[in-house]
């Protein structure tokens, strides 16, 4: 398959780009797009086939529900039920932007998209490539991270190319993303909200509209044997080619156990790299040594992960360690997308 390659510049042109992907999936075929968190690799989410061609595209199990984008706040009616108000609180809150809510799902979408699931969880994003180009396949986008299963999700459409070019029918590169990680996502099936996975919209945030919300023991836990309710929770996620491995615990000690186990690393031949942040990335010794940003700054270190993530692997880097993160606000995010692409391996000094 020969993938079409084309770059939303601003141009008159864009609107041609995007009828033509609106095409493409609404005949059933795969489209990358931008949105505000990572791009998404996009199929008709009310059609079985499409859902099921995601899925092969990427490598993923089937068992791993998609996400439906909408671009209407009307449209979520049609394929979910919001019995109690709460998700038309919340979307009022935060939509369009970094959200996905889990709700029961309607008969209109397909068991192939909901991972076997009779819930759906659904997404407006706020990235207005994203929105023109749902509006133009008619509405329902069901879209996971457009990368193969089990890599760092694409920040840029480079990246998207690297892992999908021959695999999907068209990319659509908007340029580099603004927050870099996935959408928070909150299950309102239960009786009290819960917190899936973390992201840039925090559950201070979320209890400031909802009250009590309560945020899933396995974020920042290994134990995932249940059967995954939303993306991620379930399989190793983010992951670079290389051993990746955290170390936590106090700032000098930190330092001193990264650079002795670097070190080891390169007596025994293999090439390392350290994800440290501007405070700290002068102390370390290692064949590739790359900040996040600073320590103080959030939203800069969840931007930067898994554009560095990638450029280890273009270095051909074999082993890495991080610095550890806070696990609260934005700070829980980075640090649930660190564990999930290290095993859970965390070295504590």
């Amino acid at each position: 398959m020969k993938t079409l390659y084309e770059v939303m510049d601003g141009s008159s042109g864009d609107e041609e780009k995007l009828r033509k992907a609106g095409e493409i999936l609404k005949a059933g075929g795969l489209v990358a797009f931008p949105t505000e968190t990572v791009y998404g690799l996009g199929g008709d989410a009310l059609n079985p086939a499409s859902s099921r061609k995601i899925y092969a595209a990427k490598g993923r199990p089937s068992d791993n529900p998609l996400i439906v984008h909408i671009c209407r706040l009307c449209d979520l009616d049609r394929i979910a039920w919001d019995t109690d108000k709460r998700a038309a609180l919340v979307a009022r809150a935060f939509w369009p932007g970094p959200l996905t809510m889990i709700l029961n799902k309607k008969d209109v979408v397909p068991m192939e998209t909901t991972g076997g699931l009779s819930t759906v969880a659904v997404r407006f994003p706020s990235h207005p490539v994203a929105q023109r180009m749902i509006d133009a396949a008619g509405g329902f986008v069901a879209a996971p991270s457009a990368n193969t299963s089990g890599k760092p999700s694409p920040t840029s459409a480079r990246y998207v190319a690297e892992d999908m070019d021959g695999k999907i029918d068209m990319i659509l590169d908007g340029g580099d993303v603004g927050i870099g990680l996935e959408s928070t996502i909150l299950d309102l099936t239960e009786k009290d909200p819960m917190i899936l996975r973390p992201g840039y919209v925090t559950q201070e945030m979320l209890e400031e509209v909802l009250g009590k919300v309560l945020v899933d023991r396995t974020i920042l836990d290994a134990s995932s044997a249940q059967r995954p309710k939303a993306p991620g929770m379930k399989y190793r996620h983010y992951a670079p080619k290389g051993e990746l491995a955290i170390v936590e615990g106090e700032p000098e000690r930190v330092t001193e156990r990264i650079n002795a186990l670097c070190r080891q690393a390169a007596q025994e031949g293999k090439k390392t790299g350290v994800i440290a942040v501007d405070e700290t990335a002068s102390r370390y010794l290692a064949d590739s040594v790359k900040s996040v940003g600073s320590r103080e700054d959030e939203e800069a270190i969840a931007h930067s992960l898994y554009r560095i993530l990638r450029e280890f692997d273009d270095e051909g880097i074999e082993v890495m360690y991080s610095e550890a993160f806070s696990s609260h606000g934005m700070g829980q995010a980075i640090m649930n997308r660190l564990l999930k692409a290290a095993g859970h391996h965390v070295i504590r000094v």
